[in-house]
């Protein structure tokens, strides 16, 4: 077995155990005592201020947007209370930890600190733009990096030491043919982030290409309709969480007999359609598509269709069992081969990279349809969020963007039906003009 340790690696990790067991330099520790005093002062301020949101909102019904759903402002002011709820208590705990000497704990403790910072920046942003105000956050955030990596330095070897062990199984591995499968036999993929991670993004070209050629071919021949789930790039989410579900339901299947994997995969492909499909609507009022009256070979109405309230159809569930065989059988140990051409030094740096664009391009689809299910409803922009998607991606963007969905605010849970029906003509009328035809 190749030795993993590097030539000098006993000598490092003798001097990091040294430097770990030395005492906390004073500076830390009274970084330490002001954190612990934070979290202290914050905890219970927070429960007082979120009773205080809570009285206000039942007091001031003015403060929601339409029906009982809270505005953005208000689901982003929670979400923030709950935040900076738990950044109080790790500041607690971290802070303890640096008084007490215990490097280790100081050091976990502080990867969910920048974690918490991080989202806090952005809540601040979004609700009340850039600015003085986050220069507190982006100095605890330059903080807590630093300390991630000094405070602890046998934690920051172990981690190195597990991470040259793994480049050198994969590195086995791909000698072997056997790159990206359980070299233990216990499944097919070994399911780690990376290979998931490009499953998914692979998936969701693919899948949107797929869809595309297929609405040309079958739905509307020679008719061009932009297909794309999400604001930024040819993609399309449904397909690539898809995948990744049906990797993971299917990792024991793969020597199964075929109509055990066609079975498996019709159901978990038709019920997470319909679980989207949910979602969207209730959510956002949006239907992006809709196989209500299908029917069996035009002879009797589809069951499936009916049951499921056109949210999919056996025709479909029968697509999702096909490909669900196709995918673990004859795709996926091509793809896996393609994902890991990544160069070795660059998969971990460009893969991170990767994530946190994807991230950004999600939340910053979901705030966009958002923004849009809001003025559809009638309901005025009051924070630096709103005003920059109206701006950005008004109604005729997103219209054209997302040419297949329909967003109905009668339509969600969000808001009462009752509510769309007493806005003025003229601004139903706009409502109806903005939004595309459902397919």
């Amino acid at each position: 077995m190749t030795d993993i340790t590097p030539s000098d690696g006993k000598g490092a990790a003798q001097g990091a155990t040294a430097n770990s067991t030395k005492e906390i330099p004073l500076i830390l520790k009274i970084y330490g005592f002001l954190c612990m005093a934070d979290g202290i002062i914050t905890v219970p301020m927070i429960f007082i201020f979120g009773a205080m949101v809570m009285w206000a909102l039942q007091t001031n019904p003015e403060l929601i947007a339409v029906g009982t759903d809270p505005t953005l402002p208000v689901v982003l002011l929670a979400i923030s209370i709950v935040v900076t709820l738990g950044n109080g208590i790790a500041l607690i705990i971290f802070g303890h930890s640096l008084l007490k000497d215990r490097r280790r704990n100081a050091a976990r403790w502080s990867y969910a600190l920048i974690a918490t910072t991080l989202v806090q920046i952005l809540l601040r942003i979004m609700l009340e733009g850039i600015g003085t105000n986050l220069i507190p956050d982006a100095i605890q955030l330059v903080i807590l990096l630093t300390l991630s990596v000094t405070v602890d330095p046998t934690l920051r070897h172990e981690r190195h030491l597990e991470r040259t062990a793994r480049d050198l199984t994969d590195r086995q591995a791909a000698r072997m043919g056997m790159l990206g499968r359980d070299l233990e036999g216990k499944g097919y993929i070994e399911l780690n982030f990376f290979n998931l991670f490009w499953v998914f993004v692979v998936c969701c070209v693919l899948g949107l290409i797929i869809e595309t050629i297929y609405h040309m071919v079958v739905v509307e021949p020679g008719v061009y309709q932009d297909r794309a789930g999400m604001l930024f790039g040819p993609f399309s989410p449904i397909y690539g969480f898809g995948a990744v579900l049906m990797t993971v339901a299917l990792n024991r299947f793969y020597k199964a007999n075929p109509v055990i994997i066609f079975v498996v995969s019709a159901i978990i492909g038709g019920l997470f359609e319909a679980a989207v499909s949910w979602f969207m609507q209730t959510g956002f009022g949006a239907v992006a598509w809709d196989y209500s009256g299908s029917t069996i070979f035009g002879l009797f109405p589809d069951p499936v269709a009916a049951l499921f309230g056109g949210r999919t159809s056996t025709l479909f569930m029968c697509m999702w069992g096909a490909l669900g065989f196709v995918w673990i059988k004859l795709c996926l140990p091509w793809l896996l081969k393609l994902i890991n051409i990544i160069p070795w030094k660059l998969r971990y740096s460009f893969t991170a990279l990767c994530t946190v664009l994807m991230l950004v391009n999600g939340v910053m689809t979901l705030q966009a349809l958002d923004c849009w299910f809001e003025r559809l409803s009638g309901v005025a922009g009051t924070t630096p969020v709103e005003a920059f998607y109206a701006k950005n991606f008004d109604d005729a963007y997103m219209a054209h963007r997302f040419e297949s969905m329909t967003i109905t605010p009668g339509d969600s849970g969000r808001i009462d039906s009752e509510a769309v029906a007493e806005q003025p003509a003229g601004d139903a009328a706009a409502a109806g003009s903005s939004a595309p035809a459902a397919v």
